[in-house]
């Protein structure tokens, strides 16, 4: 099962790129910083290991992109 995808590094270089610290990110989702804390610093599972499974077995490795949504309208 293969994610390419590095996502506790994404969350930190976001936070960063953004100007938002873990503890705001929390409160935005309704989680608490440990949480947020836990899957930043640690393997927490947020992709869904049966769902890697599959697509490892049909062929597939998984990428996640991130795309800004522009939030001029």
């Amino acid at each position: 099962m293969v994610l390419k995808n590095n996502i506790e590094l994404d969350v930190k270089t976001k936070c960063i790129e953004e100007g938002k610290t873990q503890a705001w990110v929390a409160e935005e989702v309704g989680t608490s910083p440990a949480y947020v804390s836990r899957i930043v610093n640690s393997r927490e599972q947020i992709v869904n290991k049966t769902f890697l499974a599959m697509m490892d077995a049909l062929g597939y490795d998984v990428w996640l992109t991130y795309e800004k949504r522009d939030t001029a309208e």
